[in-house]
């Protein structure tokens, strides 16, 4: 599957499953007489077109384009935290599968037009919901992606590589706040991924979206 939208300071962002990598790598080279390569930056000969890659979560030390080839055939497991101020959604994931998952719902509420002391007794309560909603998946994220951290006596095989995170990025910093947690900040994954309130089936998708090669056209 190939994605594309723009990319902010010119450009565009083009995403790409594993299984469609080498073949979109050889219509590069087609469309521009071949192309010189320099660690994952690849160069078009006939007007010098850039595309650089951006190997997915769990791959981020490959530094040519035959290791990025090689390292997408052996997926290594990843987790994964969707958070929204109405629900979690928390996964390891082997491929496109996922090993283990909890999702949940959470009561925070809506905004509210009154105004006066009504608009701000509302506001307040709003506040404590959403405290308790991130402590809840915090406690969720603590029971299913702490046992997958690498040194932990799990099997060094079943550790994740990396963490995924998506949805609403200021509930995603106040879940990864919580102190028991800090083992899993190392493992985050720059990319925030955009995902509606999360389910099992937006869960199940993320697995999907985050394998995928993000790649920067220039021009």
């Amino acid at each position: 599957m190939v994605k594309a939208r723009p990319a902010a300071g010119g450009g565009r962002w083009v995403e790409i499953s594993p299984e469609r990598l080498r073949g979109w790598l050889d219509g590069f080279y087609g469309r521009h007489d071949g192309a010189t390569e320099e660690g994952l930056l690849l160069t078009g000969v006939s007007n010098g077109d850039t595309a650089r890659l951006h190997p997915p979560p769990g791959l981020a030390d490959v530094a040519h384009v035959d290791a990025l080839l090689s390292g997408l055939t052996r997926p290594p497991r990843i987790g994964l935290l969707l958070a929204r101020k109405g629900a979690v959604a928390v996964g390891v994931a082997a491929g496109v599968d996922l090993v283990k998952s909890k999702v949940e719902r959470f009561y925070v509420q809506g905004r509210t037009a009154a105004g006066g002391w009504s608009q701000q007794r509302y506001a307040r309560r709003r506040t404590n919901q959403t405290a308790a909603a991130a402590q809840d998946a915090a406690d969720i994220a603590a029971r299913v992606l702490l046992p997958y951290v690498p040194g932990t006596p799990t099997e060094p095989a079943d550790a994740i590589a990396a963490l995924v995170c998506g949805g609403d990025r200021s509930m995603v910093e106040a879940v990864l706040a919580d102190r028991r947690l800090q083992p899993l900040v190392p493992l985050r994954h720059p990319h925030l991924l955009e995902v509606p309130e999360p389910r099992l089936a937006v869960l199940q998708e993320a697995a999907v979206t985050a394998r995928r090669v993000r790649i920067h056209l220039l021009p």
